[in-house]
C-alpha cells in the first residue's frame, strides 16, 4: 500500500490533469460569476468626454479670479450649446460635458452666484475636470483572460461598452452519494441510519465554484447499482462521489472504477481530516472519491476539488489561497499528518487571530457549522502555543 500523498504534492498532480475548457459567448448580463477565456477591451474611452467632477461652473482657469457672466447651463447628457469663450462661464452638473474652450470646473460651493454671473476664486487648469480617457483608453484591457467577473468588473464592462464576452465553459459536475445508511432529511430512520448531509455540502460548495450541478440518486452499497450509477456519473466534466473509498468490505468505488476505465492518480492524502480521498481521470473527465465523513467532505472539496473546478475554468490563480493569522489559543497537531483546524476567527491589533473549535472529529459537521476558518497545522510532535503564526482558508 502506497504512502499518503503531501496535500501540496496531491494538489499538484490534481491540477496537472486539468485541461481548460472550452470557451463560449455569454452575454455580460448573464456573465456574473463566469471566468473571461479572453482578455476583454473596452470599445470607448472612459469617460469618453471631458467630464465634470461635481456641480459647478466651468471657466478657463486663465481668467480666474474674476466675476464671470453664466451664458449658459450644461446638464449631464447635453453637450454645450457652443464653446466656451474668454470671460464667460457655464454653469455644469456632475458628470456634464465640460465645454470646449473650459479646462477647469469650480464647485458650486465656492461661487457666489447672483444668478447671471459667479465670482471664483482662482483655480488651476484640470481642476474638478475627468479628462477623456482618465479611466481607460479605448482598446484597452477590461477584464485580462482568466478573471473571474463580479460586480465591479461587470460594471466597468458595461461602462465600456462591452455587451458579450467569451467565457470558459462552467463545468458539469456529477455528485454521487454512496452508502445504504443513507436516508433523506424528513425521511424516518431507521437502526443505523443517518441523514444525509454531503449532498447539500457539495451542492452549495460546487455552486460557488461555479459548476453547473447534476445530483445522481444516492445508491446503496450494492455492486450492480453502484456501477450503473458511477457509468452514468463520468459522462460529466467531474465525477465527485462520497464514501466507499476506503479499505472496508463494501468500499467499492475505487474497484467499480478501475473496471469502468478510470486510471487512478492517487489514493490517500497525509491530512486530517480528509486521508482516504481518491483521485483519478478517464480521458477529460477528473473524478474524485472523497471520505463519507462530512467534514471529510467539506475539507477535500477546500482543498482540491475547488481548485480543479477553477483551472477547468481558466481561473488565473485556481490554488487555496491560505492567508496569514495567529493562533488565539494553543493547537495540537498530529503526529502524522498535517491538519485542517475548524476555527474562529477575529481581529485583534490589526491582525486575524484564530481560535481553533473544541470538536475536531471528522463527524462533526454541527460543531463545523460555527466556524469560519480552517487553520493548516503542519504534522509535529509539539503542540503550538498561542501566538504562533498559521495559515488560514476562509470559510464563506
Amino acid at each position: 500500500m502506497s504512502q499518503p500523498l503531501p496535500v501540496g504534492e496531491a494538489l499538484e498532480l490534481v491540477l496537472g490533469r486539468v485541461t481548460a475548457l472550452a470557451a463560449e459567448d455569454v452575454a455580460v448580463v448573464s456573465a456574473a460569476g463566469r471566468v473571461t477565456g479572453e482578455a476583454v477591451c473596452s470599445l470607448v474611452d472612459l469617460p469618453p468626454f471631458p467630464a465634470s467632477a461635481m456641480d459647478g461652473f466651468a471657466v478657463r482657469s486663465a481668467d480666474t479670479p474674476a466675476r464671470l457672466p453664466v451664458v449658459a447651463r450644461i446638464a449631464a447628457g447635453r453637450p454645450a450649446p457652443r464653446p466656451l469663450a474668454p470671460g464667460e462661464a457655464m454653469a455644469i452638473t456632475t458628470g456634464g460635458v465640460v465645454p470646449e474652450g473650459a479646462d477647469a470646473v469650480v464647485a458650486v460651493e465656492e461661487v457666489e452666484d447672483d444668478g447671471e454671473s459667479v465670482t471664483v476664486p482662482a483655480v488651476a487648469e484640470e481642476d474638478n475636470v475627468r479628462p477623456r480617457g482618465s479611466d481607460l483608453l479605448r482598446g484597452a484591457v477590461v477584464a485580462p483572460a482568466g478573471a473571474r467577473l463580479a460586480a465591479a468588473q461587470l460594471g466597468a464592462l458595461a461602462a465600456a461598452g462591452v455587451t458579450e464576452v467569451r467565457c470558459v465553459r462552467r463545468p458539469q459536475v456529477a455528485v454521487l452519494l454512496t452508502g445504504s445508511e443513507l436516508r433523506r432529511p424528513g425521511e424516518t430512520l431507521g437502526p443505523g441510519e443517518i441523514y444525509d448531509a454531503n449532498g447539500l455540502i457539495l451542492a452549495t460548495q460546487l455552486a460557488s465554484a461555479g459548476a453547473e450541478v447534476a445530483r445522481l440518486s444516492p445508491v446503496p452499497d450494492d455492486r450492480a447499482a453502484l456501477r450503473r450509477a458511477l457509468e452514468e456519473g463520468l459522462d460529466a466534466d467531474v465525477l465527485v462521489t462520497t464514501g466507499g473509498v476506503s479499505v472496508g468490505e463494501h468500499d467499492l468505488v475505487r474497484e467499480l472504477e478501475r473496471e469502468l476505465g478510470v486510471e487512478e492518480v492517487f489514493w490517500r492524502v497525509s491530512v486530517r481530516p480528509g486521508k482516504p480521498l481518491a483521485f483519478g481521470v478517464r480521458g477529460r473527465t477528473l473524478v474524485f472519491g472523497l471520505p463519507g465523513n462530512p467534514v471529510s467532505t467539506l475539507v477535500s472539496f477546500e482543498l482540491f476539488v475547488r481548485p480543479a473546478l477553477l483551472a477547468l475554468q481558466g481561473f488565473a490563480a485556481p490554488r487555496p489561497p491560505f492567508r496569514p493569522g495567529r493562533l488565539g489559543r494553543p493547537a495540537r497537531p498530529s503526529a502524522l499528518r498535517d491538519s485542517l483546524l475548524r476555527a474562529r476567527s477575529r481581529v485583534e491589533d490589526g491582525a486575524v487571530v484564530l481560535d481553533p473549535l473544541d470538536g475536531q472529529e471528522s463527524h462533526m459537521i454541527a460543531q463545523t457549522a460555527t466556524a469560519d476558518a480552517l487553520v493548516f497545522v503542519p504534522q509535529g510532535p509539539v503542540e503550538l502555543p498561542a501566538g504562533s503564526p498559521v495559515r488560514y482558508l476562509e470559510l464563506s
